[in-house]
């Protein structure tokens, strides 16, 4: 199989991403990348920043790319598949990155010799900061692995999980940034209230985000070390803890991810397997 050429039937923001990613890791030259979309004014736009060829047929970038990407909304992939379904075999690599939708439903349209790979990035990858679930329902080659890996390491971290995971991937990581900065709109609001002007607030919270989760990174110690290391008993820190303890933080985290979870379960199994 040759992953000579890639392109994105979708080019928004996760798409364009990627596109960096791949154009900054030198994966691929842009003459080897190739983009489309309904949106015209997407395509103009994406080929004047980045250079990259655009389509506005799928089935044309469909034929001229070893591996095609489907970057589209969730509700869109299955007018998608049965537009490209025949022109997609299994000399083409198809990446998905639609949200909840299953292998199986893909697989549904283009047969089992055709290689799929699901994927499910997180916004992070905007600033190639993300970190990315991979999953496959068979065993691929390493040849074609190690392609996956390098596309989506360009824009942050990737793991390879079980597909039967992907609801969990999508529950922590995927949807992940917006209970993060839901806390943090929280912290900015209670800062504003104690005095502080819009702006500075913000910096003040997003800077002690930033700063704690770069030390969790680095650091080989565990959470709860770190935590502790920065909660002096009576201090403020154990006072502000406290407060989250009577309250149950903890269990309003652990049913969020459940509702998540269960929520993408719900999503996947809207998705008939058959024609």
């Amino acid at each position: 199989m040759k992953l000579d050429s890639i392109g994105f039937i979708g080019t928004g923001n996760m798409a364009t991403a990627l596109i960096k990613g791949i154009l900054e890791g030198g994966i691929f030259d842009k003459s080897r990348i190739y983009g489309s979309d309904k949106d015209q004014e997407k395509l103009k736009k994406i080929s004047k920043e980045l250079g990259i060829g655009v389509y506005s047929s799928n089935i044309s970038l469909a034929q001229i790319s070893s591996i095609v990407v489907l970057s589209v909304k969730p509700q869109s992939i299955k007018e998608v598949l049965e537009e490209v379904k025949d022109y997609v075999g299994g000399d083409k690599l198809i990446v998905s990155i639609a949200a909840g939708v299953p292998i199986a439903f893909i697989r549904s349209f283009l047969g089992r010799k055709v290689p799929i790979v699901r994927v499910m990035p997180n916004t992070p990858a905007l600033i190639r900061r993300g970190i990315s679930g991979i999953a496959t329902d068979k065993r691929l080659s390493d040849e074609i692995m190690d392609m996956i890996f390098k596309i989506f390491s360009a824009v942050g971290e990737a793991i390879v999980v079980e597909e039967r995971m992907m609801d969990a991937i999508t529950a922590i990581s995927g949807s992940g940034p917006g209970y993060v900065f839901r806390f943090m709109e929280c912290m900015v609001e209670g800062a504003i209230q104690m005095g502080f002007e819009e702006e500075v607030a913000r910096r003040l919270v997003v800077n002690t985000f930033l700063g704690a989760s770069e030390l969790a990174r680095i650091s080989q110690e565990s959470l709860s070390s770190l935590r502790e290391k920065v909660t002096s008993p009576g201090g403020t820190t154990e006072a502000a803890l406290k407060i989250f303890e009577q309250r149950g933080l903890k269990t309003i985290i652990l049913d969020a991810l459940k509702a998540a979870k269960n929520r993408g379960e719900e999503i996947g199994s809207s998705y008939n397997y058959t024609k």
